[in-house]
């Protein structure tokens, strides 16, 4: 009750006890059927023919399902672009996709009778690369355009020039429980589907579209997922249709659970980009002009890639004013797995190109990289509008970047590394500090709204339900202290219950950081609505005022009458007052003309700043992070602890991405990093051994958030870019500091000694 604190995870203890229940963890249901999915093994082909005899009657196998099993509609794209079938029909378009499903009493014999399936294929000609995709003229949508000004004319003008490329690779967001669902069957041909997944609605939806049925025939569950990312946003939609398509079929309950190895080929990934920057600039590295091309691989199919790219359009500024702006977007489709939103969705990759442009500066300049990100800050009359139009009112990057540099020592600490790099011959050392602003809203605009569904029970106890979903980062945990709050109530009389179409309709996803903005607010509207009308009742009763009615400490005072809030609930109850409310929420202040790639399309701007100190052995090119400060602004935190994890948990994820994950897809299109043999996540070794993370102490949200807090879900990965800049700085060395080295992301330990060997070779006489 009162202020805000570190309430505990609701599910902390059972995350560490082994107690919190996921998809497979579900007792086995009488009947239950086991599905696995046979995956094309050839990246764009001609199906000649498909034999499943032998799986047909194989020990185990019930049924087959293909795409001449569905219904109705082959599709769950979610945007209605159609190229997302659930089952291919005639050809495929990535190595991976799904053809058909085998239902089986056992996973033992899914799996069997899978591998006995025999599939002859017409190869055709596979576009795989991004040099592929622009030779083919593969776009997936018409390039876009967001410009402000004549940026070639101020670039020609500049008192200097350069122009370079940078590569960004892509990333598998690795949640630890794979892709899962489970769907039960009900009267009335109704389906109750448990679903992995970051948007209960648009399964809901799509199963519905898939079969033919009204929406009301299907309810999509989620009480927790075990990491998500972005990567349940979309993709969860194939694997619960595919039960659902079961259960329909044989009148089963059927459970899909991927393994690892097929979650990866299957499922998308973060768009690898590539991006060419020219720009002008003068003599104290202020930019007059930038032009960047930024090319990413799309994968077979549109999915949000649309959304994704017009947010590294939007984050290419960072918090630098671009005074002359012309980006230009290209969404390519290949024959690979779709991309779709991962954590940040197109944000990181935008923002990792200016920061190299910074880098670049500093480098022609010979300054203190900190001190060209200074100068072209956003600040000032005139030098506060974004290349898309919207006026940065929010502005703390220059104050947080001062106060972490200060606090962390950062002029000191940079002397030291050279100092260091001056003695030491085959170990280096690097150092960054690096911004972040990171626009918050969903850029579709009808995403951004919530519902909420409160009850009190007549002991006081409340049960709260909301749109959002709890995949580890604890929004149900702070919705509680929100409605908690609003009551004056302890947590613990709060109970959240799974995610429900069936209780919140039409949800939007857990998505763009903006889980607890538009839950958060809908559930205090629901509290609230149900709160006045306890204070109407007590007024009544005390012979005051409503608003001298007083919620305070779990007790309601009103003038001489001291009622306990579960006293006063009974009360109210039987006096016949309802006790139950829905609440809506929808972010106001907002609009966007992607016609034209401008607008207002964020509510408010979230900032960080890390500064990262790395070391890498020259002979092998191998790297570690030994040191992170991190000072953040999360406005007024409901959670401190929560969101702190948070911060730790982004910069780590963020770390990978740009130093160790790699995806390598083979000549075939195959991708061959598809298990943890394979592809390496951050380990507990990899952590820095000094990781110092603080909260902006005056952070205060500008807009009207919930209790004036600021999302906190992406914005932490982007610190993670202090890394790659660190390792830039540390191979820059070899050299002394004289040119950038062409270094790209990931910057894997093959990267590193790529760069060192080709600067080597540069500063030969």
């Amino acid at each position: 009750m009162g202020k805000f604190s570190d309430v505990p995870h609701d599910s902390a203890h059972k995350h560490v006890t082994g107690k919190a229940v996921y998809i497979d963890d579900m007792p086995l249901l009488r009947g239950l059927l086991h599905l696995q999915i046979g995956l094309s093994t050839r990246a764009h082909a001609r199906i000649i023919s498909v034999d499943l005899d032998a799986v047909r009657t194989a020990p185990g196998v019930v049924c087959i399902l293909t795409h001449k099993d569905i219904p109705a509609i082959n599709d769950v794209s979610p945007t209605g672009s159609g190229d997302d079938p659930v089952f291919a029909t005639d050809t495929v378009v990535y190595a991976g996709q799904a053809i058909f499903a085998v239902a089986a009493t056992s996973l033992a014999a899914a799996r069997y009778a899978t591998a006995m399936a025999k599939i002859d294929y017409e190869d055709l000609p596979a576009v795989l690369t991004l040099d592929d995709a622009r030779a083919a003229k593969s776009d997936l949508e018409p390039a876009q355009v967001m410009s402000n000004g004549d940026a070639d004319a101020a670039i020609e003008n500049a008192q200097h020039q350069l122009s370079g490329r940078l590569r960004i690779g892509g990333q598998d967001h690795f949640y630890l429980e794979s892709q899962a669902a489970q769907c039960v069957p009900g009267e009335d041909n109704d389906l109750t589907v448990y679903s992995s997944t970051q948007h209960p609605s648009e399964v809901q939806h799509l199963i519905a579209h898939m079969l033919g049925r009204p929406s009301h025939n299907v309810t999509v569950q989620v009480r927790r997922m075990g990491g998500a990312f972005g990567g349940k946003e979309t993709q969860a939609a194939l694997i619960a249709a595919i039960t659902a398509l079961a259960t329909c079929k044989t009148g089963r309950p059927a459970r899909l659970v991927l393994d690892r190895d097929d979650d990866m080929v299957l499922t998308g990934k973060r768009h690898d980009f590539e991006i060419d920057y020219h720009c002008g600039f003068d003599d104290t590295g202020r930019l007059a002009g930038v032009c960047l091309d930024m090319a990413a691989r799309c994968g077979c199919s549109m999915d949000l890639s649309a959304a994704i790219n017009d947010r590294a359009m939007f984050h290419a500024d960072n918090t630098y004013y671009l005074n002359k702006a012309h980006i230009l977007s290209r969404r390519l489709r290949t024959n690979t797995v779709s991309a779709t939103a991962f954590r940040g969705f197109g944000g990181p990759q935008g923002m990792m190109v200016i920061e190299r442009v910074m880098d670049e500066i500093a480098c022609v300049l010979s300054k203190d990289p900190l001190d060209v990100r200074k100068v072209n800050l956003y600040g000032g009359e005139g030098r506060d509008f974004t290349p898309y139009g919207q006026r940065v009112t929010d502005n703390i990057a220059p104050e947080l970047i001062d106060e972490l540099a200060h606090d962390a020592d950062y002029a000191k600490r940079r002397n030291d590394v050279h100092a260091f790099n001056a003695s030491h011959q085959y170990v280096r050392r690097g150092i960054a500090l690096t911004p972040v602003k990171f626009g918050i809203s969903f850029t579709t605009g009808f995403l951004n709204q919530a519902g909420a569904l409160v009850h009190i029970y007549t002991d006081g106890s409340v049960h709260l339900n909301h749109g959002g979903t709890e995949m580890g980062q604890g929004l149900n945990t702070k919705i509680a202290q929100v409605v908690a709050e609003e009551f004056q109530i302890a947590v613990d009389q709060v109970k959240i219950t799974a995610t429900d179409t069936d209780k919140v309709p039409n949800t939007s996803a857990t998505a763009a950081s903006s889980g607890t903005d538009l839950n958060g607010m809908a559930a205090q509207r629901a509290a609230q609505t149900i709160k006045a009308r306890l204070a109407e009742f007590a007024g009544g009763e005390a012979g005051c005022a409503t608003e001298d009615v007083i919620f305070a400490g779990g007790r309601v005072i009103a003038d001489d009458r001291d009622w306990s809030f579960a006293t006063l609930v009974k009360e109210a109850y039987l006096a016949r007052v309802s006790l139950s409310s829905t609440g809506f929420y929808a972010t106001p202040d907002i609009y966007y003309d992607r016609s034209s790639h401008s607008g207002r399309p964020f509510y408010y701007y979230a900032y960080g700043a890390a500064i990262s100190e790395v070391e890498i052995d020259v002979l092998t090119g191998e790297s570690k992070i030994l040191r992170v400060d991190i000072l953040h602004d999360v406005g007024k935190s409901i959670n401190p602890a929560l969101d702190i994890g948070q911060i730790e948990g982004g910069f780590v994820q963020g770390a990978g991405w740009l130093t160790s994950e790699e995806l390598v897809f083979d000549e075939q299109g195959i991708l061959r990093t598809h298990a943890p043999s394979t592809y390496k996540i951050p380990a507990c070794a990899d952590r820095p051994a000094i990781f110092n993370v603080a909260l902006f102490e005056r952070g205060e949200n500008l807009e009207d958030t919930i209790h004036r807090s600021k999302a906190v879900g992406e914005p932490p990965l982007m610190l993670a870019i202090s890394v790659f800049s660190a390792l830039t700085d540390a191979v820059a060395s070899i050299d002394d500091y004289k040119t950038l080295p062409d270094l790209h992301a990931p910057a894997t330990p093959e990267s590193i000694l790529q760069a060192i060997t080709a600067l080597k070779h540069e500063a030969k006489p």
